[in-house]
């Protein structure tokens, strides 16, 4: 089992949620994905991030916009930095996320493409009521769920879950509960670790 904690704020979580699907394929493993709000992690364990936003390294700054930009390509992905809105508030999309339970990844997946190819705005209801027609969503009733307190008591649980478990970023990676990765580029590992298992179940 793969346990994919996310939120889709994060370009590197667009990479890892692209490619990881291929991967559970390949090996006939399941992915159980987890909702999560990455500022909660942010303001709870991993504050350095504010940190250097606030004072960025002129030099890692440019490495990192040619480092998504290769990743991008190699993915096939159309990925830029939003130019107008940058953090986004992803609260109403990561609720969306949890009432769509293992049904997420179409949503998901245009949630991704608008934000990160497209620089609409996805804390805008606008943005996700269109979103929503597009996968064949109601919008009514997806606006209806994210407004229930369940719903946001579970986004909230999800991202407590992945702190106490070690996690400090999204996209948050686990195999078989225990074993953590972070970061799409940390896919080539849980390949290795997918062969590995292969291996001693033969």
């Amino acid at each position: 089992m793969i346990e994919f904690f996310f939120d889709c704020s994060s370009p590197w979580t667009y990479l890892a949620f692209h490619n990881i699907q291929p991967l559970a394929k390949e090996f006939n493993a399941e992915i159980v994905w987890r909702p999560i709000l990455v500022g909660g992690i942010f303001n709870s364990v991993n504050p350095s991030v504010y940190a250097s936003r606030e004072t960025p390294v002129p030099a890692k700054q440019r490495y990192m916009k040619k480092d998504l930009a290769d990743w991008a390509r190699s993915a096939d992905l159309e990925i830029k930095m939003p130019p107008r809105v940058f953090p986004v508030n992803s609260v109403k999309v990561m609720r969306g996320c949890v009432w769509l339970g293992q049904e997420v990844v179409p949503f998901a997946r245009a949630v991704f493409e608008a934000y990160w190819g497209n620089d609409l705005d996805i804390s805008m209801d606008a943005v996700l009521h269109d979103i929503c027609q597009r996968v064949g969503i109601d919008p009514d009733k997806f606006f209806a769920a994210i407004a229930q307190q369940a719903i946001k008591d579970q986004l909230k649980a999800n991202t407590d879950e992945v702190m106490a478990r070690g996690g400090f970023g999204s996209p948050t990676i686990y195999l078989d509960k225990t074993d953590m990765y972070f970061g799409n580029d940390r896919l080539p590992l849980i390949r290795e670790a997918l062969l590995r298992r292969r291996a001693s179940a033969a």
